[in-house]
């Protein structure tokens, strides 16, 4: 049952001091047990910098432009934006307020509302640790390509050879495919075959872990101070290919097929659960690093601008980088197809010159020199008259050509290093683009280890006293169980964790979080709470999108990607070396295995700490019974609710606590 407000400012003019201190009694005691090194921000710069830092992230230049052409382009845009006004910026608002009003990390703002939810916050805690182990792993591949982009010609533009022979993997694939697998992950044909340690791999990922350490060890004050340059950096880079990748032949048309409207993709079912996640994650809901951020701002900030501030910025940047991609993608795209009519019209040449043709089936172009034809000439006429035509002859579609190789590090490691390898001047691009994904992925990792350490510190007292020593176990920690990533098989286990071990967990969190607060602890008692802190209230709006809307649809969409997950095996993508190729393959019994357990194992707080909650209460109650000779007691004192009071204690001084047990 849902609790009363709280009373109002108004409503409390004519107490007493005493009674005062009853009303915040307990916000006063969790105030006096913070551990002494939450200084707060020195500026509002600061706090900007490190949540749109952490939001905006490598999934912003990966994953959203891929996603945005392949489920129809400006109408997934549309879609993207209505689910990150109803959902998104609502339950980011949520947070944000959680963590400003309680001044703690996730597992102290849930176990201050209620003892019976800390396992919330430990739960975001080892969601958090799996994101940082295969994280990292993502900045040390952005080092190697970095250090391997100072270099002409790059490594990755041509294919080696072997005794004056083309290596034939190279040859049957491409390039980039061929240094991205051989050269850098040295990768084996499927995860059952893990294969030795890759030690360049390993020695950037422990430059990686270095430089988080470094950038950490002193908590916010030492991490912001690297954000000013991670946080800015990028966007630097990105409007420096945007105003390049503009100016190329193709660039156009890429852009034109990102935006082209597929209005029919909204009564798809999948493109709604993979536009919900995209806003889920690009925001960072559920890690706790935004309720640890908040967490350090003075109590009356306007967190309610910050939500759409950050939000906003965030899908900019997911516009720009799309931009950016589709333009550069759209000049590889070009390049690539009119390599293809080129080859294709020799052909076609070939056969005239050795063959009676129909008169009526010549092209109207001049087929004598192929490469004065153009892409549209070529193609119409192909329609018409290329299936009469015998030999390798193809429709050199661009849009088919635009689809190769754009999603995660495929796009990133692949497919924009051949763009940017076509470019003049192609070393200083490509270090530019893996210094850009470097500093987006550490802007994240700052994020993704306070989403770990804040909360940690302020539970355990020991810890905060030794926050630098448990920041250098925790790093040393990450690195050697990163280990397992810089195997040959290492990417393979990169996607597993990236697909599984934080996407159900993490829609599950923020779906007791958002049940919590709106149902347990009310809807309308956080907005007093809101109202207190900032001096208005916020409308009321917000009370049905927390209790109905965004409730519905974190279920829905635990719904959907749940009965994914068991309806269809999971795959993973393989490199066939003897192929040459990327082909799918169903991960084994013993992967499924170590999926389920990752699962499990970062839900397993929840339930614990509620067990353990419940049988506190219990304890507490039969001691009490014991000392007082009776079954119930009861209280005469007329207290009220107060703002972020225990929900626990509300329920023993109503008593009721036996109902909600």
């Amino acid at each position: 049952m849902e609790k009363q407000p709280l009373p109002t400012e108004d409503d409390m003019t004519g107490t007493t001091e005493s009674e005062v201190s009853v009303f915040t009694g307990e916000e006063s005691q969790q105030a006096l047990s913070e551990p002494p090194a939450r200084a707060g921000w020195n500026s509002k710069i600061e706090y900007f910098l490190a949540q749109v830092g952490f939001s905006v992230g490598l999934g912003n230049v990966w994953r959203f432009p891929y996603l945005c052409h392949q489920n129809g382009g400006g109408a997934f845009l549309l879609l993207y934006v209505l689910l990150m006004l109803v959902v998104g910026i609502p339950l980011f608002f949520l947070e944000l307020a959680a963590g400003q009003a309680i001044r703690q990390g996730s597992i102290g703002v849930w176990k201050f509302i209620s003892p019976r939810l800390a396992g919330i916050g430990y739960s975001s805690c080892v969601v958090c640790f799996f994101v940082a182990l295969y994280y990292n792993v993502i900045l040390a591949w952005s080092f190697f390509y970095l250090g391997n982009s100072f270099q002409h010609p790059l490594p990755w533009i041509q294919c080696p050879e072997q005794g004056n022979v083309t290596v034939k993997e190279c040859e049957k694939s491409s390039p980039t495919s061929y240094f991205w697998y051989r050269k850098a992950l040295d990768i084996t044909d499927s995860i059952d075959d893990t294969g030795s340690f890759n030690p360049y791999i390993t020695c950037c990922l422990l430059a990686a872990w270095t430089i988080v350490c470094l950038g950490m060890f002193k908590g916010i004050k030492s991490s912001v101070k690297v954000m000013y340059f991670s946080s800015i950096f990028p966007y630097v880079v990105l409007f420096c290919f945007l105003v390049r990748g503009l100016m190329l032949d193709g660039a156009s048309e890429g852009i034109r097929y990102m935006f082209y409207p597929k209005l029919e993709i909204w009564g798809d079912v999948q493109v709604w659960r993979q536009a919900a996640t995209q806003v889920f994650f690009a925001l960072g809901l559920g890690f706790g690093s935004i309720i640890a951020y908040s967490s350090y701002n003075p109590r009356n900030n306007n967190c309610h601008r910050d939500a759409f501030t950050v939000s906003s910025i965030n899908f900019l940047t997911s516009v720009l980088a799309t931009l950016v991609v589709f333009a550069v993608l759209g000049f590889r795209a070009k390049g690539n197809v009119m390599e293809c009519v080129v080859s294709n019209v020799k052909e076609l040449s070939e056969q005239f010159h050795n063959s009676h043709v129909d008169v009526s089936r010549m092209p109207s172009f001049n087929y004598s020199v192929p490469q004065s034809v153009s892409l549209e000439d070529y193609r119409t006429w192909f329609k018409q008259h290329g299936a009469n035509f015998s030999g390798n002859l193809t429709d050199c579609d661009l849009e088919k050509e635009m689809q190769k190789g754009v999603e995660g590090t495929g796009l990133a490691f692949i497919a924009f290093t051949e763009a940017m390898s076509l470019l003049p001047g192609s070393p200083f691009w490509s270090a530019l683009f893996f210094l850009m994904l470097l500093n987006l992925g550490l802007s994240t990792m700052f994020g993704t280890m306070e989403g770990i350490l804040a909360p940690l510190t302020d539970r355990f007292k020991t810890l905060a006293n030794n926050k630098t020593k448990f920041t250098i176990i925790s790093c040393i920690i990450g690195f050697v169980i990163g280990l397992l990533f810089t195997q040959r098989s290492g990417n393979y286990f990169v996607m597993m964790f990236d697909d599984y071990s934080a996407t159900l967990p993490l829609i599950i969190v923020v779906v007791f979080e958002t049940f919590s607060v709106s149902w347990l602890y009310g809807a309308d008692r956080f907005l007093d709470d809101i109202e207190v802190m900032l001096g208005w209230r916020p409308s009321v709006i917000y009370k049905y999108l927390w209790k109905y809307i965004c409730l519905l649809a974190m279920l829905g969409l635990l719904g959907a990607t749940g009965i994914r997950m068991v309806i269809t095996r999971p795959t993973y993508m393989a490199w066939n070396q003897e192929k040459a190729s990327e082909e799918h393959l169903p991960y084994p019994d013993w992967a499924l295995a170590v999926l389920a357990l990752l699962i499990i194992f970062a839900m397993m707080p929840v339930p614990v700490a509620l067990i353990h909650a419940l049988l506190q209460e219990r304890t507490k109650r039969i001691s009490r019974e014991a000392e007082n000779g009776q079954y119930s007691i009861v209280s005469t004192d007329d207290k009220f609710e107060t703002a972020m009071t225990d929900m626990t204690d509300l329920d023993q001084r109503n008593g009721t606590a036996d109902s909600f047990s």
